[in-house]
């Protein structure tokens, strides 16, 4: 796969993960948090599971050559930490407004290259460290957060973005070993759907009636965030490390911010503009100067 490829899986992963942060929101007016993400991530794994038996079963054989014990392990930490994010952003967005929860999720920008820095001891471009500012900047403005008041799901939005962050680097680990993107993508949408049946099945009330009422945001969320978006995000890491994606995910809230203004009627002023500069601005920097780098050594 080419780096133009995986560029276009990320953009294309990030653009729907935007729009769905709209789904998310109003998807919970019947139902709970957990009842809306164990739905959700279970159409996501019936979309995803006849494309992986037609196209993966085959290569099986050959890919666990490598060893399937290092791929099971992988495969359950990325489904937890898909799960963990998922869910307290989930949650958090019945405590605070979709501005507050856009700006401390993307918190998983500055996120990835510390823990990545701290815990792998791998060096980093410079370019990372003020396309993660840039990004940060931008998700400031680009969410009207200084308008908001900040309140204690901010905090569980925060600590959701710990786990995208590890949802990226296990990702970014398990893509260099094994080609099954369709097949990982499978496991980890049956595994949050799981975890979230469990957990709702102790706190909420599944009602068939409620769940049919928000079926337009659970089939959108669904499908093609809950299922293919993730599997594009593994397409994307086949090719891109680890922090210059999540830099390159960031853009999600440009794509949440034009999402509501077509669909909510919700204005752009000139901050919110500004936001989206910035976090292009940002992209860029993480994708180009490398890139440079790598031809002048040429």
């Amino acid at each position: 796969m080419s780096k133009s490829v995986s560029l276009l899986s990320a953009l294309l992963c990030t653009f729907i993960w935007g729009t769905t942060f709209i789904a998310q929101d109003t998807g919970m007016d019947d139902i709970g948090p957990f009842t809306f993400n164990a739905v959700r991530f279970f159409v996501g794994f019936l979309a995803i599971l006849p494309l992986a038996l037609l196209f993966e079963t085959k290569k099986f054989k050959l890919e666990f050559k490598t060893g399937f014990r290092y791929f099971v392990i992988l495969s359950f930490l990325i489904g937890l930490s898909l799960f963990l994010g998922s869910a307290l952003q989930q949650v958090a967005l019945l405590y605070t407004d979709v501005a507050n929860a856009a700006f401390f999720t993307i918190f998983y920008v500055p996120m990835v290259p510390i823990i990545i820095f701290i815990f792998k001891r791998e060096s980093l471009h410079w370019s990372v460290w003020p396309s993660v500012i840039l990004c940060l900047i931008g998700g400031y403005l680009l969410t009207n957060f200084y308008d908001a008041t900040v309140r204690l799901g901010d905090t569980l939005v925060i600590l959701g973005a710990l786990f995208w962050s590890t949802h990226i680097i296990f990702t970014g680990m398990i893509v260099k070993t094994y080609n099954l993107p369709l097949t990982l993508g499978a496991i980890q949408t049956l595994l949050v759907a799981l975890f979230s049946f469990i957990i709702g099945l102790i706190y909420e009330e599944f009602v068939i009636e409620n769940i049919l009422n928000e079926i337009d945001s659970i089939l959108y969320a669904g499908i093609l965030s809950g299922g293919f978006a993730f599997v594009l995000q593994i397409y994307a890491q086949k090719n891109i490390t680890p922090a210059p994606a999540a830099i390159i995910f960031s853009l999600e809230g440009v794509f949440a911010t034009i999402a509501a203004w077509f669909l909510l009627s919700q204005i752009l002023d000139f901050n919110n503009i500004l936001g989206c500069l910035f976090i292009l601005c940002g992209v860029l920097i993480s994708q180009l100067l490398p890139l440079m780098r790598k031809i002048n050594y040429q």
